[in-house]
């Protein structure tokens, strides 16, 4: 049995002629016949070449991993109790479900109150509008991705210097409008970014006030890449300090170009070169020029490089370190990276557990930490939050949102042309019947109720993650966060047990 996928996939706008009979080791048709167009990934990298590594029409998709892991928070159940009540009063009002309190701070030095122990992770393409404003409206973290400046056109630089960045500032915008003191809206940079001082920029000009320094490029791990359309686009971005490939200064290619056969340009983004004491001292640099919050973003690396991240930000007091795993949503990874790199998100909590034991074991302080890869609902949140208990104190929730600010920026749209999906219109034909928080928003904004229709469908999306955890927590009597921990989950798989360390429903019963 082969846990990875076949060569065909909607990602990669691929399929296999005879996807019945396989090759599990190659992904292959077990018959390649000689007649067959090649619809599959090996047929398109045969007329794309490198191109095929990458998927599909990535400005308007968002992807993630195929690939089956042999474990994933399937391999775990939600325990329930009925006796005794933790982190609520022992009566009817106080331990039911809606009592639940799931309020949490983002910060250290500095917090800021968030509603629930979620963080939207770094977007910058798609519905970015609506996610942005939608985190507003719930109150939680969001953070706008990296590589911004590439994709704007109002882009001034002073030099190679950011000196006005007008589609960084909408993106701050779309949080700050409706912002009512929860959560906060954060500036990534990757090494490109930070190389043009965007940062410097956004802290200064745009009083922004939380910002995450990301350890890897793009994908989580490799360097972004971009096909450029001419020559013209190729010395443009070569001037603005991007890396291009190959170079269009190169008096050969500048011939071939002329004569109309000139290669295929792609600007490639620069793998950032940092050192722990060069991380600790720009963390420092960030708050001194007036950041509150700085935060570190990484992927499923090596444990030793996991380990050395979280050793600089208990040295620099980082506010949020945000570990991605394996099996999560990207915008732009090579496909086969996307599925088979990295640690996946269960044995990932596991060993970041093990690292901070190993941190605090040498008096050390643990720096708060937030999981990502591949949460979608209140199941998957909860046994995280659970096992990763006080360690692990927030979830990030990415690919899911966005699809929240998407189907609901649609069918906003729909309402209004009146074609709205006939499985939606047994709750009524306009946004307010529709949106079932729509209204309650509009009262509680007031005259600021202009936000689009697609960030009420990320609250309402976050909120029915919250209720779902909130149900969770009082099936196992804890109402309260500082009350959640490990005893509220137990392993199904002997992988699981393994990986955890969490005793098994026999292993209750034996101990008793």
């Amino acid at each position: 049995m082969s846990y990875s996928p076949p060569q065909g996939s909607s990602v990669t706008h691929t399929r296999l002629r005879d996807p019945s009979h396989t090759a599990d080791i190659s992904g292959m048709c077990a018959a390649c016949t000689s007649d067959c167009p090649g619809p599959c990934q090996i047929g398109l990298s045969a007329l794309r070449g490198p191109e095929a590594i990458l998927p599909y029409q990535a400005d308007r998709n968002q992807f993630a991993s195929e690939k089956r892991y042999p474990l994933d928070w399937s391999h775990f159940s939600v325990n329930g109790r009925v006796f005794g009540v933790r982190g609520a009063a022992n009566d009817h009002r106080s331990a039911s479900y809606p009592s639940v309190d799931l309020t949490s701070s983002f910060g250290l030095s500095s917090p800021v109150p968030v509603s629930a122990p979620f963080i939207l992770p770094a977007m910058a393409k798609l519905a970015w509008k609506e996610y942005f404003a939608g985190a507003a409206l719930f109150g939680v973290p969001v953070v706008i991705g990296e590589d911004v400046i590439a994709k704007d056109g109002g882009l001034v630089l002073d030099g190679t210097t950011v000196d006005s960045a007008p589609l960084v500032a909408d993106m701050v915008d779309s949080f700050r409008r409706y912002d009512r003191g929860r959560g906060d809206i954060v500036l990534q940079a990757n090494e490109d970014d930070e190389l043009h001082g965007l940062l410097e920029y956004a802290i200064a000009k745009l009083g922004v006030r939380s910002v995450e320094l990301k350890f890897g490029q793009a994908a989580k791990g490799i360097q972004g890449m971009g096909p450029l359309p001419s020559i013209e686009e190729a010395r443009r971005f070569k001037a603005l300090g991007y890396l291009v490939f190959p170079d269009p200064d190169d008096p050969e290619v500048q011939d071939a170009c002329g004569r109309g056969h000139g290669p295929r340009f792609e600007r490639v983004g620069k793998l950032p070169l940092w050192t722990p004491e060069g991380v600790v001292q720009r963390v420092a640099e960030l708050k001194s020029l007036g950041a509150q919050r700085v935060c570190l973003k990484t992927g499923p690396f090596d444990p030793r490089d996991l380990k050395t991240i979280l050793d600089i930000a208990s040295e620099s007091g980082a506010d949020l370190v945000t570990l991605d795993g394996a099996g999560g949503g990207t915008g732009s990874s090579p496909v086969t990276m996307m599925n088979e790199w990295g640690i996946p998100t269960v044995t990932l909590e596991a060993v970041t557990l093990r690292l901070l034991a190993k941190i605090k074991a040498a008096g050390k302080p643990l720096p708060p930490v937030a999981l990502a890869g591949g949460f979608a609902l209140e199941d998957s949140v909860f046994k995280a939050l659970a096992i990763g208990a006080p360690h692990v104190g927030t979830i990030a929730l990415g690919r899911a949102a966005m699809a929240a600010a998407m189907v609901g920026k649609q069918l906003g749209a729909a309402i209004q042309d009146g074609a709205l999906p006939k499985e939606y219109s047994r709750f009524g034909s306009t946004a307010d019947e529709v949106f079932a928080d729509l209204s309650a928003l509009k009262a509680q904004y007031g005259s600021r109720a202009d936000f689009p229709v697609g960030a009420v469908g990320v609250y309402s999306y976050l909120r029915r993650v919250a209720v779902g955890v909130r149900m969770l927590m009082a099936l196992n009597r804890v109402f309260s966060l500082a009350e959640l921990g490990p005893d509220c989950v137990v392993p199904i798989t002997d992988a699981a047990a393994r990986e955890t360390g969490l005793p098994t429903y026999l292993d209750r019963a034996d101990r008793l």
